[in-house]
């Protein structure tokens, strides 16, 4: 007999997950104009108060290169005040539950960290990213990846010496835009090396969106063969042939628990010119059109588990009108499907429906619902 119980198909497929959203960060980091502290500040609230638990914010690098993180400080420090906490409070939600996570590529970022922490203003997570092919990682990091992993090392301890807890991310995963090919079992290596220096949890990262689905199934299968405790893997998709949502869809059925995304899909390289002038950011782009970058949509991912019945956590319509919002704020259509189509709806689209019908089948001698001759 033919199964059809999506679940026992795949067992380990979760009937719970964590979404967390990274727009305010990896989402705004490749506009080519700054997003103003009102409006970041307006989004991280709206995020939360919709059921975000999980919310990467800014990067703590030197605002030099990335300007658009020249607010970073102000955006950790509002969410630490006491009139937002009390305004959350009183929706619900304890501050303390919501994880917030900065950027922090080298050390000079962790020891930033580890003073605002000091402040009481400081993150609860920070993360540091390695790449598995070296070219790539040197773009990101401007160093080795031997040299890389003592940095991190070192930072780890800080970090826990502090209270803040390390995320090690590791890329190109599925290939690199500057190496190409690449080599799953490298990844799991990577992976296993950042638990052992301490990491608190891994970012299994699609940077360039090169992922298919049955690769995505095989490596997250590999990955909790080997380290089965889901609270330590998070997956993270680009959007770059339209394929990603294959690629949840994969990590879901492998067994993966938690994931990130983007409103409208934002998010790729950090921009090399905000506003009216070219800056640092992390040199040349990849990829010669703007439009060949991004996460996956917050929007349509939390539609789609959401009507595979699987627990999230937000109210989804609160989402999909934020995501309207933002195209506002960012001045374009951006690309998100289910903010102009919405949900699949159960009681259907009755407006759209045709007058006459009900009379049409008393006058044939039909009754009402008879689909077949008589």
């Amino acid at each position: 007999m033919t199964e059809y119980d999506y679940w026992k198909l795949f067992p380990r497929m979760p009937k719970k997950v964590t979404l967390g959203d990274i727009t305010v960060r990896d989402g705004f980091q490749h506009l080519e104009k700054f997003i103003s502290t009102e409006a970041k500040i307006t989004y991280m609230e709206e995020l939360i108060f919709a059921g975000c638990r999980n919310i990467e914010v800014t990067n703590l690098g030197n605002p030099k290169s990335m300007p658009q993180f020249r607010d970073a400080e102000a955006l950790l420090a509002h969410l630490r005040n006491n009139e937002f906490v009390s305004r959350a409070a009183k929706k619900g939600i304890n501050m303390d539950d919501v994880v917030v996570t900065a950027v922090t590529i080298r050390e000079p970022a962790v020891d930033r960290a580890i003073e605002l922490k000091k402040r009481g203003v400081g993150p609860d997570r920070v993360l540091m990213m390695v790449s598995t092919e070296e070219q790539h990682h040197f773009a990101n990091s401007g160093t080795t990846l031997p040299n890389y992993f003592k940095e991190a090392e070192r930072c780890i301890q800080k970090c826990s010496d502090a209270g803040i807890k390390m995320c090690g991310t590791v890329s190109t995963i599925w290939g690199s835009p500057i190496g190409g090919a690449t080599d799953l079992k490298d990844a799991v290596e990577f992976t296993k090396h950042w638990l052992s220096i301490g990491a608190s949890d891994i970012e299994h990262a699609d940077h360039d969106g090169s992922a298919s689905a049955d690769q995505v199934y095989r490596y997250f299968s590999m990955i909790l063969d080997e380290i089965p405790d889901t609270k330590l893997h998070i997956a993270h998709f680009h959007e770059t042939k339209r394929v990603a949502s294959a690629s949840v869809l994969a990590a879901l059925q492998a067994g993966i628990t938690h994931y990130e995304a983007t409103l409208g899909g934002l998010g790729g390289q950090p921009a090399n010119f905000l506003d009216d002038r070219p800056i640092k950011g992390t040199g040349d782009y990849y990829y010669d059109d703007p439009r060949y970058v991004g996460l996956v949509c917050l929007e349509d991912t939390l539609v789609q588990i959401d009507e595979m019945g699987i627990e999230h956590g937000y109210d989804v319509d609160r989402i999909l009108w934020l995501g309207k919002q933002l195209e506002k704020t960012v001045g374009a259509r951006l690309r998100s499907e289910a903010v102009i189509n919405g949900r699949t709806l159960k009681e259907g689209h009755m407006h759209y429906a045709r007058p006459g019908l009900a009379k049409l089948k008393e006058k044939m001698g039909e009754k009402p619902g008879q689909s077949f001759p008589a």
